[in-house]
């Protein structure tokens, strides 16, 4: 494990406290010497650099993060001339959006509209800049509270696509990139997806936030997925019945199961939750038959069994009129 101690000197940076540290890297609060300021610094841990595919993530989130430059978008700082593989990111005073609910539970509307938007808007903005999140989730939205008010910025940008870069995939999921509880359904099926994928996630997002649970649920990751893809989340207005007809339709706009019938842009997500009056509530199959669970893969087995059988069958068939035949 990577071990510095407060006080440390690294570079032009003064380590001053570790703040989290994960399998692959550890974070730390850190002083530039140069002007003072307040920076957080992200070392992967040693045996991570010599992992190719760590590594192309750890450059592909720096390549991205000096490109954007939005205040809803966590900073990332040139670093030249550094002595070993880490990342200089702005340090900001807040808290992760899981926290939050964790905390809470459920959010009034009230709360998750404004915050929703100010994530749409990060969205749209890094979307027009060729860039797609792909692991938009609680953990990676944080949430800073000042004068103005709750203020949002995107983080982890590990995953994240770039138009026209190679495609990026991991082995533990197959061709999968993203979460579980926030992949959209072209993820689950192995494509690349585009801005309307982070769409579908913060649809899922919104939905936690308003009702205290996801969507989709199942027994393990993949049969989370694939919940997905077969069968209807339950109306948000069932967990909660002070969520408007209107929001509820906005939810279920970011949730289509094909991209095309999603929102095409955040902003059009962002637009219709600052005006949930003009929203028309739409006569949704979702509505109804939300409560007839399909069970794929137990169809799927029986289909399996039933190849297999087939030439037992046959070979008995053949069998008897042999035998019949003597």
């Amino acid at each position: 494990m990577t071990s510095l101690q407060e006080g440390d000197q690294l570079d032009r940076y003064r380590i001053e406290a570790l703040v989290a540290r994960s399998g692959m890297a550890s974070i730390y609060r850190a002083t530039d010497t140069r002007d003072g300021r307040a920076v957080a610094i992200k070392i992967p841990h040693p045996q991570m650099e010599s992992d190719p595919v760590f590594f192309d993530r750890f450059q592909r989130e720096e390549e991205i993060g000096e490109k954007l430059d939005h205040p809803g978008v966590m900073k990332v700082y040139p670093n030249p001339g550094r002595s070993r593989v880490y990342m200089v990111m702005e340090w900001v005073e807040g808290r992760l959006l899981r926290s939050l609910l964790q905390e809470r539970t459920r959010l009034p509307a009230e709360q998750a509209i404004p915050l929703v938007i100010a994530i749409a808007d990060a969205l749209d903005y890094i979307h027009r800049n060729g860039v797609v999140h792909r692991d938009l989730k609680p953990e990676n939205i944080m949430i800073l509270t000042d004068a103005a008010g709750s203020t949002v910025k995107l983080i982890d940008f590990g995953v994240a696509g770039k138009l026209g870069a190679r495609r990026l995939t991991f082995g533990k999921l197959s061709q999968v990139v993203g979460t579980p509880d926030y992949i959209a359904p072209e993820q689950v099926r192995g494509k690349r997806g585009d801005g309307r994928s982070d769409i579908y996630a913060l649809g899922i997002i919104l939905y936690e936030m308003l009702t205290g649970t996801t969507p989709f649920t199942g027994s393990n990751p993949f049969a989370i997925m694939n919940d997905r893809l077969v069968n209807h989340p339950t109306p948000p207005r069932e967990h909660h019945p002070g969520i408007s007809l209107a929001l509820q339709e906005v939810i279920y706009r970011a949730l289509e199961r094909e991209p095309q019938n999603r929102y095409s842009t955040a902003a059009e997500m962002a637009w219709d939750l600052e005006h949930l009056d003009q929203v028309q509530p739409a006569a949704r199959a979702e509505l109804s038959e939300w409560r007839r669970r399909k069970t794929p893969w137990l169809r799927r087995l029986l289909f399996y069994a039933m190849l297999v059988a087939i030439p037992v069958v046959v070979f008995g068939l053949l069998y008897l009129v042999a035998r019949t035949g003597r």
